[in-house]
């Protein structure tokens, strides 16, 4: 693994949101759910694709804090534009959310 500096680390604007919707992504090679995110009014709503189907179900997202990563340029995926990088713990093919553990506004920036 190579080492990163501060000001590599202070480039990343890892951010809370709140989770509006989770929707099927029948488009996607792995299975995949579409997400809004509410990252408050600074940031606004952005969407991403998250792998993270084999540890949630849809209905259980909604209104779930997670954290992303909100300045990575938007990513075409099929017909989806990813606006951010919603960050997990991977164990195989399970992926398990970062999240706070107590809520928080939305848009507060990870440090």
């Amino acid at each position: 693994m190579e080492p990163i500096t501060w000001n590599d680390f202070e480039k990343i604007e890892m951010r809370v949101g709140t989770i509006l919707e989770a929707n099927d992504f029948p488009d996607a090679r792995k299975s995949a759910y579409q997400l809004t995110i509410d990252f408050g009014a600074e940031i606004g709503i952005k969407k991403s694709s998250a792998q993270i189907t084999t540890r949630y179900f849809k209905e259980e997202l909604i209104g779930k804090q997670i954290i992303a990563v909100v300045n990575f340029p938007k990513k075409q995926i099929g017909k989806f534009m990813s606006e951010c990088l919603v960050l997990g713990s991977v164990n195989e093919d399970e992926v398990v959310l970062l999240s706070s553990d107590l809520k928080v506004e939305n848009g507060l920036r990870i440090a």
